[in-house]
């Protein structure tokens, strides 16, 4: 869509219908806006009423019927977003009978509420485990978190088990918490001992290491040290070769909360159907937030319609952050809500739990 010029005029009412709109859910009349706007010169019903025609012309506000008032489009949704992350953009805010002003900071209760939900985290697992929790319960949509594709390589123990002729089943615990398994279809038998020699030799040199340098380092060794470790290490590069370091290649672990909020929220029984197929899909999920959220930036990522994922998703926003650890990064955490969400609000809140993984984990960075 191309850019639309809205005067000052125009982004005055818009901005009413947006927030009037979230707070009430009901298409917005011209005479619901004009009573907020009694003792502004020029800002009659019927001035009122031509700005919203000029809106909807241009692709910011829709009509569901003829006799209904106006509603925001997704297009409206992301000039309001532009406006209120504008570092010099309007601040001015309106407040419309019994809806409280949006916050333009995150309230002393709220962070009060996820401080105390985040009490007795102590890996980096918990935390996203949690984040999503939190992020479901005060934005009423699906909270996502997503571990870093780093974050989840790095080796705190193997374990390796034969399970028949020829099969072996490898067990990776990544440093964070998370567990990946894998059955390995091996060339030669190896015996019990042979496989706890091979699980031995790379928790003891390489835990805490990064699994794509491990297997790096494996054949560096090879290379010096042929004739000590040869057959050694021989074994354990197969068992490399195999897949047994491959925790991370199986994808990073993602944690989703807040399923029911979306299925509350949507009352076209087909259209939900089509957009849980979508977010249940957990490699649509890490696709998505891969596309939209770059875990080198520090800023808030708001993104109105996801369309581009899935037609379902259209009514869909997604505002995520990316959480750090040291220099490194930790993983994504998100809320995939309706358009109808308390942007400012939401904003501040996922910015706040994205900066709290540096003060809550005391995990060694990279």
């Amino acid at each position: 869509m191309p850019e639309v010029r809205v005067s000052p005029r125009e982004r005055l009412v818009l901005t009413a219908i947006i927030e009037l709109y979230i707070a009430t859910g009901e298409p917005v009349a011209s005479q619901a806006v004009a009573r907020h706007f009694a003792n502004r010169e020029g800002l009659s019903s019927a001035t009122i009423r031509n700005v919203m025609a000029n809106l909807g012309e241009v692709g910011l506000l829709d009509q569901p019927h003829a006799s209904a008032g106006r509603v925001p489009t997704a297009a409206a949704f992301r000039y309001y977003v532009e406006q209120i992350t504008r570092p010099d953009g309007p601040r001015s805010r309106i407040a419309f009978g019994n809806a409280p002003e949006p916050p333009s900071v995150l309230s002393e209760a709220r962070r009060g509420q996820i401080e105390d939900s985040f009490n007795g985290v102590a890996t980096s697992a918990d935390y996203l485990e949690r984040t999503s929790h939190i992020l479901a319960l005060i934005s009423s949509g699906l909270g996502v978190a997503l571990a870093s594709a780093t974050a989840s390589q790095v080796l705190e123990h193997i374990y390796f088990s034969r399970l028949s002729t020829g099969r072996v089943l490898a067990v990776l615990v990544a440093q964070g918490g998370a567990i990946f398994d894998r059955v390995l279809a091996l060339d030669r038998e190896l015996n019990h001992l042979e496989l706890e020699t091979a699980a031995r030799y790379l928790n003891e040199n390489f835990r805490g290491w990064p699994i794509d340098r491990i297997r790096a380092e494996i054949v560096r060794r090879i290379e010096i040290e042929r004739e000590a470790y040869h057959q050694l290490l021989a074994l354990v590069q197969e068992l490399c070769r195999k897949g047994a370091l491959a925790g991370g290649e199986m994808g990073p672990p993602i944690y989703v909360d807040g399923m029911a909020n979306l299925i509350a929220a949507e009352v076209d029984r087909e259209r939900l159907r089509q957009m849980l197929l979508a977010l249940e899909a957990k490699q649509r999920l890490i696709d998505l937030l891969n596309a939209y959220v770059d875990g080198n930036q520090q800023e808030v990522r708001v993104v109105v319609g996801l369309d581009q994922a899935s037609p379902a998703m259209q009514d869909l926003v997604l505002i995520g952050a990316p959480a750090r650890l040291g220099s490194g990064s930790l993983g994504t955490v998100a809320v995939i809500a309706p358009t109808r969400i308390q942007y400012q609000e939401m904003i501040h809140a996922v910015r706040y739990i994205a900066g709290l993984s540096q003060r809550l984990l005391d995990l060694p960075a990279e």
